[in-house]
């Protein structure tokens, strides 16, 4: 059964802001789409994408040269001393206090050193790589989460549509009823009882109309929320609530590797291995380059510090090498900080295999949703055409003095009850289109237009 969309009705349940408005029509990958770009969360996890690139640049950065330039002045306003033995200074057997050195002291140099190999730094960027990696998977994970909540407060919303116009549908015919109860009252031949009954059921009919309008409102307003549409704005969603989700049947056996969990998990998994990797990798020797090259000035009159002459020089030095480091005992650090990321890695893969069985359970469950509400939408379809046919019998008959008004308030009964059988079915079947299209990883395709 088609949603028919009644524009002039629903508008008429806002506030005349909202009426004088442009409407804004969405269809359900144009909401999808919106609350994927503005939703909190997903804002959230494209932050901890970014915050992720920059930590793997600062892992490269170890790899690349290192240059710093540096300078001092210093001023001994009271030079150290020194003892010398007494026969350098022609004073046998004496030792004399002697101070080395000259007042100012400036240096100024440049400084590089350079990683020749390393394999803690070469492993950590590895494991900086994936954990971008991860992060660009929690950024999938939060839109197709926000997806799948739009989705199914898409299909709520149009499924309360149609119940409105059900409902509305349902007065306009007691009603027409209610009408000729009242002439037949009015001219003698109908009994007040009757219609004392039918209006019961008119101003019930009216009561749910009223609730549903206020549930419909509520819902509208939800999506706004998550789309960021301003809430006086109008909206109106072009997708009817019997959408085709899934066009093919369901395979009975699903393959969970498309889930955005798994692939979420199995990345912690090999990050795990990773870090473990990172911390063995401190026990292999590591090789650098280093050099120097810079200035010394030696002063003790800072009149003329700057004066270029034979007494004020500066003296070059430089110098260059290689480092070579080789660990060999750490007091057992790295052995238990490699034992604690083993265990994250076990960890990491009971979490892995826990998640593949629920999404077993829960596919099975989702797959016996959508047969069965599959079946009960198809069985309440016929059940509403054959309970309007009654219904329209009944009626005829009530006019022409062959029924009661029991009977026919009854049949309206039976039809309002195949009306709601049908469009509680026809949700919880979206919910399982939904949930299956989630667990075999095609949530995607609301996103990826």
């Amino acid at each position: 059964m088609k949603t028919k969309v009644f524009t002039a009705t629903l508008m008429l349940l806002f506030s005349s802001t909202l009426f004088a408005q442009e409407p804004l029509t969405l269809s359900l990958k144009e909401c999808v789409s919106l609350a994927t770009e503005k939703n909190i969360n997903v804002a959230q996890s494209q932050l901890e994408q970014e915050k992720s690139h920059y930590k793997k640049q600062e892992s490269l950065s170890v790899l690349l040269p290192q240059i710093e330039i540096s300078g001092t002045f210093q001023d001994n306003n009271q030079l150290s001393r020194t003892m010398l033995p007494g026969e350098i200074l022609g004073q046998p057997g004496t030792t004399i206090p002697v101070q080395l050195g000259s007042q100012f002291n400036t240096s100024a140099v440049i400084s590089a050193n350079q990683i020749l190999y390393n394999q803690t730094a070469l492993t950590s960027l590895k494991l900086s790589k994936k954990a971008e990696f991860v992060a660009t998977l929690g950024v999938e994970k939060a839109k197709e989460e926000i997806a799948k909540e739009v989705a199914k407060l898409y299909f709520l919303i149009q499924t309360s549509a149609e119940q409105i116009q059900l409902v509305q549908d349902n007065i306009e015919r007691t009603q027409r009823i209610t009408d000729i109860v009242r002439k037949q009252v009015d001219n003698g031949i109908g009994k007040k009882v009757d219609y004392d009954r039918i209006m019961v059921t008119l101003q019930n009919l009216q009561t749910q109309l009223d609730n549903n309008q206020a549930l419909y409102e509520q819902q509208i307003n939800m999506m706004k929320y998550m789309l960021e549409i301003p809430s006086d704005s109008n909206i109106i969603l072009t997708d009817s609530a019997d959408m085709i989700l899934v066009t093919t049947f369901p395979n009975a056996n699903a393959n969970f590797s498309n889930h955005i969990d798994i692939q979420i998990l199995e990345a912690q998994k090999d990050l795990a291995l990773q870090n473990q990797r990172v911390v063995n990798a401190g026990y292999v020797p590591s090789l650098s380059f280093f050099a120097q090259y810079g200035y010394q000035g030696l002063r003790n009159d800072f009149s003329d510090y700057f004066n270029s002459s034979s007494n004020n020089k500066w003296y070059a030095s430089s110098y260059f090498g290689v480092r070579l480091s080789i660990p060999i005992f750490d007091g057992l650090q790295k052995r238990s900080k490699s034992r604690q990321a083993k265990t994250d890695f076990l960890k990491a893969d009971l979490s892995l295999e826990n998640k593949k069985e629920r999404f077993s359970v829960d596919y099975k469950n989702a797959l016996n949703n959508y047969i069965n509400n599959k079946m009960t939408v198809e069985r309440q379809e016929n059940n509403i055409a054959l309970a309007q046919n009654v219904y329209q019998e009944t009626a005829l008959k009530y006019r022409e003095g062959m029924a009661t008004m029991s009977d026919l308030l009854q049949d309206e009964m039976s039809l309002s009850n195949a009306q709601a059988g049908y469009l509680n079915a026809l949700y919880k079947f979206k919910e399982a289109e939904i949930e299956i299209m989630s667990l075999n990883g095609k949530i995607t395709e609301l996103i990826n237009q």
